[in-house]
């Protein structure tokens, strides 16, 4: 099994106890580690697999706080820099009724900004490894051009570069260097990650087919497409389309959800060797397997307080599978 590298932001989100109450309104929060990519960290090898992650912490106590959360589920960070420099960046949360999310962000000075690509000269990709990244660190800073330097470094190994565009408008100047940057760094992958809420956005698409198919283009073989409670679907640049409704659960706090459903796609996809060579192959002959797991992932951990660090792990995911496909024949089995 290959290893799978996760690299930018790792931060403390503040979950508001007030639920279905604004920011403004609320008065008492929870900590969480969060940040998308360290979420997906952790379901990779809350999951079973190997996962890596690649960041800049802060010598502060949050720092101290995210280091043991990860080391704690198993992720290894063995690469991450230290730094005085900069600060652990800040998420303040807010949930509805349905536990959709309202953000306010705190990270003009994080920490995870400053990671340079020197302080990941050493490391060593080898084919099958994935690199998985997000758009939150793609602004204009040291990280950015990390990202850069380990796409091409993971790609010239025979590794699998994955992009969750994870939008998150308000940490950019405005929305059109946002979607332009993250228009620029979809070329550069094999996977793209997108959700339904993102999906014109990105493309600038009203139909939801010709959005998807526009993403089809540069190095990128296949879109997966996260469409909430109504499941995921698969689309591979031969114009096969693969689909799987999903499971209806009631939600406690969706964050994370999206991160522990792409991060465990990733793992099941280590699991079977992948490279860019293979990867269209095994997406039509895995896509069920890789949706139910990426689809029950994503909903048990919308059933917890906090990010993926609070869901269940693999054993939990199989059960809550089996469960569901004995109640309706309609969930389609293993």
């Amino acid at each position: 099994m290959r290893k799978v590298y996760c690299i930018g932001e790792t931060l403390i989100d503040f979950i508001s106890l007030d639920k279905n109450k604004t920011l403004k309104s609320s008065g008492a929060f929870s900590k969480a580690a969060g940040g998308a990519p360290m979420n997906a960290a952790i379901a990779v090898a809350k999951y079973g697999g190997h996962s890596v992650m690649l960041t800049k912490v802060a010598n502060d106590s949050f720092g101290e706080f995210l280091l043991h959360v990860m080391s704690s589920n198993g992720v290894d960070i063995s690469h991450i820099v230290r730094t005085d420099e900069g600060e652990t960046g800040l998420a303040f949360v807010s949930l509805g009724e349905d536990g959709e999310r309202t953000f306010s962000f705190y990270r003009k000075n994080a920490a995870d900004l400053l990671l340079s690509p020197e302080e990941v000269g050493d490391i060593r990709f080898q084919e099958g490894d994935f690199l998985h990244f997000c758009s939150v660190d793609l602004v204009e800073s040291p990280l950015k051009q990390t990202h850069i330097e380990l796409i091409n470094k993971v790609r010239s190994a025979g590794g699998v570069v994955c992009f969750d565009v994870n939008v998150r408008t308000a940490l950019w100047p405005d929305e059109t260097m946002c979607r332009n940057t993250i228009l620029q760094f979809i070329t550069k992958a094999d996977i793209i990650k997108v959700s339904s809420e993102e999906l014109e956005f990105v493309s600038g698409i009203t139909n939801e087919e010709d959005a998807i198919h526009s993403l089809l283009n540069g190095h990128v073989k296949a879109v997966v497409y996260r469409k909430g409670n109504e499941g995921a679907a698969i689309y591979i640049k031969d114009e096969r389309v693969y689909e799987h409704p999903g499971f209806r659960v009631t939600p406690v706090d969706t964050t994370g959800a999206g991160d522990a459903f792409i991060g465990s796609f990733l793992r099941e996809l280590a699991m079977l060797n992948t490279t860019p060579s293979n990867l269209t192959k095994l997406l039509h002959t895995h896509h069920n397997r890789l949706l139910i797991f990426a689809n029950a992932s994503g909903a048990l951990a919308a059933t917890v307080k906090g990010a993926i660090d609070s869901a269940p792990g693999r054993a939990g995911v199989m059960e809550f599978i089996k469960t569901m496909h004995e109640q309706s024949p309609n969930y389609k089995s293993w």
